[in-house]
C-alpha cells in the first residue's frame, strides 16, 4: 500500500434520505437502514460484502426513536453483526463524537468497519404518521455511550426564564451585534443577507429539505415570519420538523483496499478535535467570542498543516447566526461577500436540522464534495448546548500529512478566566446583552437580561412587564444601565 499507514481512517460512503411525502406513516427503522444501505452501495463494494465486514454500529440521539440500543436494531435491520454498538447523548456534536470514537479504534488497529448513522422524524411525529414497529426499550443497552448528560443551565439562567437554545442564541446575536457596532436594522438586514445565502445553497441540494428558501427581503419580513425570540424570525432558526436521516461508512486504509473499494471513493479522515467551553453561558468571559472554538481550530488546523483559506469546503454548524459568526470570527473565515457562505448543505434551517444528526449530513455532503474535488480539503463543525460543546473535523481525498489524531483540547479552554455569577442580586447593572421571547402568535412575553455589575460579576433577570419589555424593543438597550430585578432602563 505505498507508504500509506494501512491504520488511516477513510470515509468511503455516505447516504442521505429524506422522507417529505405528507402521506402515510414513517418507520425509523426503515428510515435510517435506508440511509445505510445507501451508504454502504455507494462505497462500490457492494451492500452485502461491507456489510459482513461490520464491527462498529454508532447511532446518534434520536428524539423521536428510543430503543435501548439504537446500533443493535440497525445492525439487525441490516442483517450485520457488530461486535460493538455506540450511542450518544443529545448534543449537536454526535457525529463527531461518534466519528472521533471509530476513527481512534481504527487508528489503534482495535477495528477496521464502522458504520455511523442517525436520523430524525419530528415532522412525522407532529402529523402522528411515526409507526415505529416493536421498539425494544428495556433491553440490554449499548456497548458505550458519548457524551455528557450534565444540566446545561445554572440555577440563575432558570430563574430568568433562560432555559432553551432559542433563549440563549439571541443573547449571542445581540452581543455579536454591540461588538461589531451595528445598530438593530442594519444588522437584521446583514443577518437576513447572510442567511439568504445559505438559502441559496440548499437549492442546489438535492438532499436539502427545503430547496425553495427565502430571499434576504424575505427573510426581513415580518410577514408570515414571526418572531420567537428578539432579533430571531422563524426563518433564522433551525427547523428541527423535517424526516431525514444519514449514515457514513467509515474503514481503514487496509480495510478498504481488500473490500476493493475505489480509490475515488476515498477521503481521509484528516483529524478531530473537541473542547468545551465553559460550561454555564454565565460563566463565560465574553458572550460573543468562543475560546474552545478557537483552541478546536488552532489544533485541527496545525495538524492538517492547513490555513483557514486552504479549506476549499466549509460546513459550519448553522442552529442560529449567531453559532455561524461566532465559529467564523474565532477560526478566521470571512463572512461577508463575495466570500462564500461558509456551507455545503444550506444549513440546519433550509437543509434541515434533525436533532443531533445534522452534522452526519455535512460529512456526506463534504464526502460527495470532496471525492469530487480530490485536491482539496473539507472542514465542518458541531455544537452542543449553548455555544458549550464544539468539534471540528478536517477531510480530504489527499492522503494526510500526519497519522490521524483526535485533539481534545480542553485543559486549554479551561485556563481561561470565569465570570462569577451574582444569583438573587438586586441593585444597579449594565445591560450586556439581551432577547424579548414571544409567543406563536408573535407577541412579545418575556424579557431577559444579561447584566454586568461594577465588579465583574454577571446577573441575570427577566420581566414580564409590557411595558418594560416594550422599552427593550423600541430601543437598544446594550450599556444602559438598568436595575435588577425589575429591568427598568434608567439611563
Amino acid at each position: 500500500m505505498s507508504t500509506l499507514d494501512p491504520t488511516t481512517p477513510v470515509l468511503v460512503g455516505a447516504g442521505q434520505v429524506g422522507a417529505t411525502d405528507s402521506t402515510g406513516t414513517i418507520s425509523i427503522p426503515d428510515l435510517i437502514s435506508s440511509a445505510a444501505r445507501d451508504a454502504l452501495a455507494d462505497t462500490g463494494a457492494g451492500t452485502d460484502g461491507l456489510r459482513d465486514d461490520i464491527q462498529l454500529v454508532g447511532v446518534a440521539d434520536c428524539l423521536t426513536w428510543r430503543p435501548s440500543d439504537p446500533g443493535r436494531e440497525l445492525a439487525e435491520e441490516l442483517g450485520a453483526k457488530p461486535r460493538e454498538t455506540v450511542a450518544t447523548r443529545a448534543s449537536g456534536t454526535s457525529p463527531l463524537d461518534l466519528l472521533a470514537d471509530a476513527c481512534q479504534q481504527i487508528r489503534d488497529g482495535e477495528i477496521d468497519t464502522a458504520l455511523l448513522a442517525g436520523c430524525e422524524a419530528v415532522r412525522a411525529l407532529q402529523q402522528g404518521r411515526i409507526d415505529n414497529g416493536q421498539v425494544t426499550e428495556d433491553g440490554p443497552g449499548p456497548t458505550r455511550t458519548l457524551g455528557s448528560d450534565k444540566h446545561a443551565n445554572h440555577p440563575a439562567e432558570e430563574a430568568a426564564e433562560l432555559r432553551l437554545p432559542v433563549h440563549f442564541y439571541p443573547l449571542f446575536e445581540n452581543a455579536l451585534r454591540a461588538a461589531a457596532g451595528r445598530g438593530v436594522e442594519e444588522h437584521q438586514r446583514w443577518v437576513a443577507r447572510l442567511w439568504a445565502r445559505f438559502a441559496d445553497v440548499a437549492r442546489t441540494n438535492p438532499h436539502a429539505w427545503n430547496t425553495a428558501g427565502p430571499g434576504a427581503e424575505e427573510i426581513a419580513d415580518p410577514t408570515n415570519n414571526r418572531m420567537v425570540a428578539f432579533p430571531y424570525r422563524k426563518l433564522t432558526i433551525a427547523n428541527i420538523y423535517v424526516n431525514q436521516a444519514a449514515a457514513v461508512v467509515l474503514c481503514s486504509a487496509a480495510a478498504a483496499e481488500r473490500a476493493g473499494i475505489p480509490r475515488e471513493n476515498w477521503v481521509f479522515v484528516h483529524g478531530t478535535a473537541a473542547a468545551n467551553d465553559h460550561w454555564y453561558v454565565g460563566n463565560r468571559a465574553e458572550l460573543h467570542r468562543s475560546p474552545a472554538i478557537r483552541a478546536v481550530g488552532r489544533a485541527l488546523l496545525g495538524h492538517a498543516g492547513l490555513a483557514v483559506d486552504d479549506i476549499a469546503y466549509r460546513d459550519l454548524y448553522s442552529c442560529f447566526p449567531s453559532a455561524v459568526q461566532v465559529a467564523a470570527n474565532e477560526l478566521g473565515i470571512e463572512l461577508d461577500e463575495p466570500h462564500p457562505a461558509p456551507t455545503v448543505t444550506g444549513g440546519l434551517t433550509f437543509a434541515g436540522g434533525p436533532g443531533s444528526n445534522y452534522v452526519m449530513h455535512s460529512l456526506a455532503t463534504l464526502h460527495e464534495r470532496l471525492r469530487k474535488d480530490p485536491g482539496a480539503s473539507g472542514l465542518a463543525t458541531a455544537t452542543g448546548w449553548y455555544l458549550t460543546k464544539h468539534a471540528a473535523v478536517v477531510l480530504s481525498a489527499r492522503e494526510p500529512q500526519d497519522r490521524y489524531a483526535h485533539h481534545d483540547v480542553q485543559s486549554e479552554v479551561d485556563a481561561h478566566p470565569a465570570r462569577e455569577i451574582a444569583e438573587d442580586y438586586t441593585g444597579r447593572a449594565v445591560v450586556e446583552t439581551y432577547t424579548v421571547s414571544h409567543d406563536r402568535s408573535g407577541e412579545p412575553t418575556i424579557g431577559h437580561l444579561v447584566c454586568l455589575l461594577d465588579d465583574g460579576r454577571r446577573a441575570f433577570a427577566m420581566t414580564q412587564d409590557p411595558g418594560t419589555i416594550a422599552a427593550l424593543l423600541e430601543r437598544d438597550p446594550i450599556g444602559a444601565r438598568v436595575d435588577v430585578p425589575e429591568c427598568t432602563l434608567v439611563e
